[in-house]
């Protein structure tokens, strides 16, 4: 190493061939996270500065050095700087002759340059190796080693190149995803822009559900009591109505993160085989169950604030007073159905809060990881179908009796307590005919027999039927 090289700390020596070296520029946030997981997976580091005695603290293990010098050490090159930085990487064009030089830049906004990043990044360094690629991480997921299964993004114009970053990117426990030649990277850096990619079904799902019994409630409620009694009841839109809109929501939602697999295990029956593809609407919405489980669960726990409120409200204590007042010479009577079914409402109630908040943080990545794959299916889909059972179950007691009471459909509108149950009930039930064997097997022999008798064409296959 050279003199003017500074050494953080003396990297390990053994019997064993030495860990490569790997090269990074920048010694921001995103480049001394970056440093951290190279050398926690067995990487040399060393970063390249312009001030290599006043750069900062950095890694425990990392060297630092001049930008000449350090990428002169080391065959890969991690680029962590702006764009509006890239001049000096100009001049150093032939220490970087034959390098693999990683772009892990990003833009604040779309289109704020003609051409991508590192396409110009290329023509600055025309004798390098440039790929686009690790964009999409951030700071705090490689601080915090949050990188297994995550997918990263790759592209450029050297396929060999390509193949060193892809095989770093997996012993740091990334999954690569090859865009493709440099002219992809325009794309590539436009992923980190995007919002909430992942949450957008969900969250038109959530949008849609709540604007539309939003609107259903006040016309059945607020509006019906204005024009058939003549009472403004206005005010209960703040508390009222919204602690009717969130269970209602959370619940459908819930059941909707479950649906589709009671869906698929039908078309796998249907197939006579698990190992063909789902068509691309029950792809995506499987895909997106965790995030419509993360709503539901949001709304949930509106749902607890709204009813722990409820009786600090101005309307129920005047409602309070003026019925005390009204008997007070008045016997009480005890029901003890009523108190069964009270009490039973909350307990349902409880236990169910309590599952959905379990399975909300297994479904968190810090948790996830630490459960075994046997673990991690048995809280998600069986104590899943549990909280959905309850849940239900919660529900079905709130209504009681009232599908039966001719008040209840006001404007012949049945109640939202009963619209809510559709969805869940519907999935439970598919769920049932899965699991029972007296059920499923019947439609197995029923599958068989229609496989037997389906025409085959004239290699003895069986025709495909489009779906």
């Amino acid at each position: 190493m050279k003199t003017d090289g500074v050494m953080l700390h003396p990297l390990a020596s053994g019997d064993g061939p030495e860990p490569e070296l790997m090269c990074i520029f920048g010694t921001g946030d995103l480049g001394r996270s970056l440093g951290l997981r190279l050398l926690q997976c067995g990487y040399r580091v060393v970063y390249g500065s312009r001030r290599p005695h006043s750069c900062g603290p950095l890694p425990e293990g990392a060297q630092v050095m001049t930008h000449e010098e350090s990428a002169r050490s080391a065959k890969m090159i991690f680029v962590c700087v702006h764009r509006e930085h890239y001049e000096f990487l100009e001049k150093m064009a032939p220490q970087l002759e034959r390098k693999v030089v990683v772009d892990l830049s990003n833009n604040l906004k779309k289109n704020m340059y003609m051409e991508a990043n590192a396409i110009y990044l290329q023509r600055l360094v025309p004798k390098a190796a440039v790929v686009k690629g690790l964009n999409t991480l951030s700071a705090w997921a490689l601080q915090n080693g949050l990188l297994a299964g995550r997918q990263v993004y790759l592209c450029g114009n050297n396929e060999e190149a390509k193949r060193d970053v892809a095989e770093m990117a997996t012993k740091l426990g990334l999954t690569v995803v090859d865009k493709g030649s440099l002219s992809a990277a325009k794309e590539v850096e436009d992923f980190p822009l995007q919002l909430f990619p992942e949450w957008r079904m969900p969250l038109y799902v959530a949008f849609g559900l709540s604007a539309f019994f939003f609107l259903y409630l006040v016309i059945r409620d607020i509006v019906y009591a204005y024009v058939e009694n003549d009472e403004d009841i206005s005010y209960r839109i703040m508390i009222s109505l919204a602690n009717k809109i969130t269970p209602v929501v959370s619940l459908i939602m819930l059941a909707l993160c479950y649906l589709p697999g009671a869906i698929a295990g039908f078309l796998q029956l249907y197939r006579g085989t698990k190992y063909s593809r789902f068509p691309n609407w029950l792809d995506r919405w499987m895909l997106c169950r965790k995030q419509l489980g993360l709503l539901a669960l949001g709304f949930a726990l509106l749902h607890v604030i709204y009813s722990l409120i409820s009786p600090a409200r101005y309307s129920d204590r005047q409602r309070v007073i003026s019925n005390v007042k009204k008997n007070t010479t008045t016997p009480l009577y005890f029901d003890n159905t009523s108190a069964w079914r009270n009490d039973s409402l909350y307990a349902l109630g409880i236990l169910s809060f309590f599952l959905f908040v379990l399975l909300g943080l297994t479904s968190l990545p810090s948790v996830g990881g630490t459960l075994s794959w046997r673990e991690f299916s048995f809280v998600q889909s069986t104590l899943g179908y549990l909280t959905l059972l309850l849940s239900t179950a919660h529900c079905y007691i709130y209504a009681w009796d009232r599908f039966l009471r001719k008040s209840t459909y006001k404007w012949y509108t049945p109640p939202d307590s009963m619209l809510c149950l559709i969805v869940p009930s519907v999935t439970l039930v598919l769920k049932l005919i899965l699991v029972l064997p007296c059920v499923n097997r019947p439609l197995m022999r029923i599958r068989q027999g229609w496989e037997r008798n389906r025409p085959k064409d004239e290699m003895g296959e069986l025709k495909a039927t489009n779906m």
